[in-house]
């Protein structure tokens, strides 16, 4: 369904994967990935958000790297220019926004993508109206985003058994960004795992749970994104 694009990122080329519906057309969602990489899951949630009106763009933020192993994945991640990521974040917003006509743009993450979808939303609080990060962390001790400057809302979703980013924590980050005026829901799914919406990883995969976070992040960017 969907294409490998390039677009412009600050002055060099990102890269990404795009997903269009039928219609040609809708409001946009960039799509941001886990610490493997641009893989065939990443691609799939983009073909998925077509199939609901949407129009998806992962931008690749390991520029072609794809890691399978643990330990590698974690390298990776680490080893990732931050200030590289955040240019190729913008620029799939602005390329979203060209090819849509749509102001408002949305944006989910899972894992290190979540902790990377608020940050964009700090960084373009212009363009990203509705940020979903999915059991989403932020392991780099220098990068703690600025909520007071996001105007997105925030629907969140994180896993009852997740040591990387706690249901505690979770629930803290809710009422912080509650009591800064910010719309801010965050959804604990019981008897999950960190990971569970990824389906091709059977080992911590919650189909039941995967399809109500499926449904309810649909209708938080329709409600959101008009």
């Amino acid at each position: 369904m969907g294409t490998h694009i390039e677009f412009p990122s600050n002055g060099t080329d990102g890269q990404g994967y795009l997903a269009v519906p039928e219609s040609g057309t809708g409001p946009g969602v960039v799509v941001i990935q886990e610490w493997w990489g641009l893989v065939d899951h990443i691609e799939h949630v983009c073909d998925r958000f077509a199939a609901e009106g949407f129009v998806a763009l992962a931008p690749d933020l390991y520029r072609g790297k794809k890691v399978t192993e643990p330990d590698e994945a974690g390298k990776a991640m680490m080893a990732m220019r931050l200030d590289a990521a955040g240019r190729d974040m913008s620029g799939a917003v602005d390329e979203l926004r060209r090819r849509t006509g749509h102001d408002a743009v949305g944006v989910i993450g899972f894992c290190m993508g979540g902790g990377l979808a608020l940050v964009l939303a700090t960084q373009r609080p212009d363009a990203v109206k509705a940020v979903a990060p999915c059991y989403g962390v932020i392991p780099w001790p220098d990068v703690q985003p600025d909520y007071a400057a996001m105007s997105a809302a925030v629907q969140g979703h994180y896993a009852e058994r997740d040591d990387f980013f706690t249901p505690e924590a979770a629930n803290s980050l809710g009422e912080q960004l509650r009591s800064m005026g910010k719309e801010a829901e965050i959804i604990v799914h019981p008897g999950t795992d960190h990971a569970f919406f990824n389906d091709d990883r059977p080992e911590v995969y919650n189909a039941a749970e995967a399809a109500k976070l499926w449904a309810s992040v649909v209708e938080f960017f329709r409600r959101q994104l008009g």
